[in-house]
């Protein structure tokens, strides 16, 4: 509806529009992060942040890999919800490392010099982070299934 390639039914349509948002939503988190601990630590003031066009359909899988696990796990308390989502991102950092090292050579990303690395691709230390972060997208998730028929019909009114 939305355009050349867009989705054809509505469930695929406002699957669609998560994807993006949570594309854009995770480049914007990655940026705030990366500048966070890259520049505080060493007081530069500028706070340069960085991530990569890679992670936007990265971060759009939250939309297909996601919020179909939080819905089957809702029901759980929130340590196991967090131990669930610490090892479904490690396991989709590294995946997705591994998959972008084999397409263009290398990935963009690379830990292996640092201090917690598992390998290239993961490290231990974000285990915690990544447990926040899935918990921490429990309440979004629900509010963007909710905003997502508002956002599909606002923009099947402006064309």
């Amino acid at each position: 509806m939305f355009g050349i390639g867009a989705p054809t039914n509505d469930g695929d349509e406002e699957m669609f529009i998560r994807f993006v948002l949570y594309g854009l939503g995770g480049w914007c988190g990655e940026v705030l992060f990366t500048a966070l601990t890259g520049s505080l630590p060493r007081r530069d003031w500028r706070l340069q942040g960085v991530t990569y066009l890679w992670m936007f359909p990265i971060y759009g899988l939250l939309a297909l890999l996601y919020e179909p696990v939080h819905n089957l796990i809702r029901h759980l308390p929130w340590i196991g919800r967090a131990v669930i989502w610490a090892l479904g991102f490690t396991v989709v950092e590294w995946l997705s490392g591994w998959i972008i090292a084999r397409l263009i050579g290398r990935c963009p990303w690379d830990y292996s010099e640092r201090r917690w690395a598992i390998n290239a691709f993961v490290r231990w230390d974000y285990l915690p982070v990544w447990a926040v972060v899935g918990l921490a997208l429990e309440p979004l998730h629900d509010f963007l299934v909710r905003l997502t028929p508002a956002i599909e019909a606002a923009l099947r009114a402006s064309i």
